[in-house]
């Protein structure tokens, strides 16, 4: 995955609380063999409706959402990742989330931003008040700001999914820190035989 260090946008808010992982991407979209084009399906249920606030043109190109609290709970598709990110979203920002979707954000590259309660219905309120405002997430300093409106709160991350998503290490990227290490390793390991098993014909011989 990319490194990130700062993200940069307008945001959109989501105003609803408890949405899960189905409400995401519904599961006849699971059916699919690429980890690509999923953002078709983010909240298809609710985009139906022309009223559904990611309908609206004034968020159009949004890469930060703003959410309720327990975003992201249900079941531990990683899709539902999959499909912010190929929509274009880059942090979630919300009071509380699924413990399975905040791992698989990590992983990802999808910054996982969490405030009290009070400062993201502040956020929502200063997106909605002026749409174009621009939002900053920043991975380094922990903190979320809207510098129009002098606006900036902090958030915590643990030092590994900070570290993970400011070096781009997936689970991959994190193995690949020690190759010299299993390298040394493979070189002086003995590969195991069948040797002594089994006799020339295929059957279990004493050994």
């Amino acid at each position: 995955m990319k490194a990130v260090h700062v993200i940069e946008g307008r945001a959109v808010a989501l105003e609803r609380s408890d949405v899960d992982t189905d409400q995401i991407i519904p599961s006849e979209w699971l059916k699919r063999v690429e980890r690509t084009g999923f953002g078709r399906g983010l909240f298809s249920e609710w985009r139906d409706d022309p009223s559904f606030v990611l309908n609206d043109p004034r968020y159009s190109g949004a890469h930060i959402l703003i959410a309720g609290p327990r975003f992201g709970t249900g079941s531990s598709r990683e899709h539902a990742v999959w499909a912010l990110m190929d929509y274009g979203f880059e942090a979630v920002v919300a009071p509380s989330f699924g413990d399975i979707f905040r791992n698989n954000s990590s992983k990802q590259g999808l910054v996982i931003a969490q405030l009290g309660a009070e400062d993201v219905d502040e956020l929502v309120g200063l997106i909605k008040d002026d749409p174009t405002r621009l939002v900053v997430v920043d991975v380094e300093k922990c903190q979320v700001e809207v510098p129009a409106a002098g606006w900036t709160r902090h958030f915590e991350l643990d030092a590994m999914t900070r570290e993970r998503l400011l070096n781009g290490w997936d689970d991959i990227g994190l193995t690949l820190r020690h190759e010299d290490e299993i390298a040394s390793y493979e070189s002086r390991a003995t590969t195991p035989t069948l040797t002594g098993i089994f006799d020339g014909h295929g059957h279990v011989v004493a050994r």
